[in-house]
């Protein structure tokens, strides 16, 4: 790998730890405002819908600029949006602004990958970037859950003198060093010399565009497999996390800190899976892992069955394996597939898109299932069975492909529209 794709991922990690560090601490402001059961997922489901809606938007602002400025400038909103929480402004309200800075990010995170590096090397790349996404995510939600302890407020009060509210605005504030601490690597990314055409940002024109872009890659025959299965992933995953703190009280007795640790737990095992991927999966076999996505609906059904911690920390580690061996090869040759066809910036902001617009109806739905009191079993099996259903239809979509294209020779292509080496 090149050298600025390790900047890169340590700009990655510091920013993906604070989001999730920081989503422990928002949770845990909204239980001790005795906020009621349905309102802790809508920090998620407000965080997509910033994805959602910028989608059209994000695309063009990471192409007109160097990636690295971009997740510099992206980032500086994530901290604005950490330092409002602080602050005392509503959990809600600034967990969104977070998510603007993030759905604005992730373009940049993902499009420079594929101007820095060949085609061949994108699965192994999405393997350590999604390895140490995740291993920020494990050490982001044991940093949140650790943080958020009376006794961790009652250290930072003696070491800084600050007088904090509450353990959770004691959290929020070391949090905040770690968006420094990515804002600093941002500074030394490299530019990569790609430049693309100039896409006047005109809301209306702008968003049409976009829709014919969103258009272009669902029609893709090899496209629509890959971003069909990322959609479902990445809604699937984001009500899991919710899934998991809800399920960990009810069935293990767990507090919001132990079960911070449990999701940590899940994403060790995605991080392992991610890894095992990179070194195994090369992109022109990613469809191979397709059938992996009916075993992780089959794993979150004996969810049910657990009521013992040992046996759940197997049982949730085998899922966030599974999860990780299918997601990175999907996400890679997704990449190139929309960077083949569209470029860098506009095709992750397709993809984030499309995946948050699920991340956004899954969690609308668990939060009306919690609301009308189904019980967390009862969610589980509904969402396992869902998962199962979707990626059968999946895998029989993708053999009907196959017998009308060479898909191998689909992901060899090389030849992004609009793009040039400076």
């Amino acid at each position: 790998m090149k050298p600025g794709f390790y900047t890169i991922m340590s700009a990655q990690f510091f920013s993906s730890l604070a989001d999730n560090a920081l989503l422990i601490a928002a949770v845990a402001l909204l239980m001790q405002a005795n906020a009621p059961e349905w309102m802790p997922p809508l920090l998620k489901l407000i965080f997509a819908f910033a994805y959602v809606l910028l989608a059209p938007f994000v695309g063009t602002f990471a192409d007109a600029i160097p990636k690295g400025k971009v997740m510099l400038i992206t980032n500086s909103i994530k901290i604005l949006g950490c330092i409002l929480m602080f602050l005392g402004t509503h959990p809600l309200i600034a967990y969104a602004i977070v998510g603007l800075g993030a759905a604005a990010y992730s373009p940049a995170k993902y499009g420079i990958l594929t101007e820095l590096l060949p085609h061949d090397r994108l699965v192994a790349a999405n393997g350590w970037i999604e390895g140490l996404t995740v291993l920020s995510i494990i050490l982001g939600a044991v940093l949140g859950g650790i943080l958020i302890m009376p006794g961790t407020a009652e250290a930072l009060k003696n070491i800084t003198q600050f007088n904090f509210q509450t353990a959770a605005h004691a959290a929020i504030f070391v949090i905040t060093f770690s968006y420094v601490i990515a804002a600093i690597f941002n500074l030394k990314i490299p530019d990569t010399g790609a430049r693309y055409a100039f896409q006047p940002i005109h809301p209306l024109k702008t968003t049409q565009r976009f829709l014919t872009h969103v258009v272009l890659l669902w029609q893709d025959k090899l496209g629509q497999i890959t971003l069909g299965v990322t959609t479902l992933f990445w809604g699937a995953g984001a009500t899991l996390q919710f899934i998991i703190i809800h399920w960990s009280a009810s069935a293990l007795g767990m507090s919001l800190d132990q079960a911070a640790i449990l999701q940590g737990v899940c994403a060790l095992g995605v991080a392992a899976g991610a890894i095992t991927a990179a070194k195994l999966i090369p992109l022109k076999k990613a469809m191979s892992v397709l059938p992996m996505g009916i075993l992780l609906g089959v794993g979150m059904l004996f969810l049910v069955l657990i009521h013992e911690v040992k046996t759940a920390n197997v049982l949730i580690i085998c899922v966030g394996a599974i999860s990780g061996f299918f997601v990175v090869p999907m996400n890679a040759l997704l990449q190139h597939r929309g960077h083949v066809l569209l470029s860098a910036g506009r095709s992750i902001a397709i993809q984030n898109f499309n995946e948050n617009f699920s991340i956004l109806g899954m969690l609308a739905i668990y939060a009306l299932l919690i609301s009308l009191e189904v019980s967390i079993n009862t969610v589980i099996i509904l969402f396992g069975l869902f998962i199962v259903c979707s990626m059968i239809l999946v895998i029989l979509k993708h053999r009907h492909t196959q017998l009308k294209l060479n898909v191998e020779a689909l992901i060899g292509e090389e030849q992004p529209n609009g793009f040039r080496i400076k």
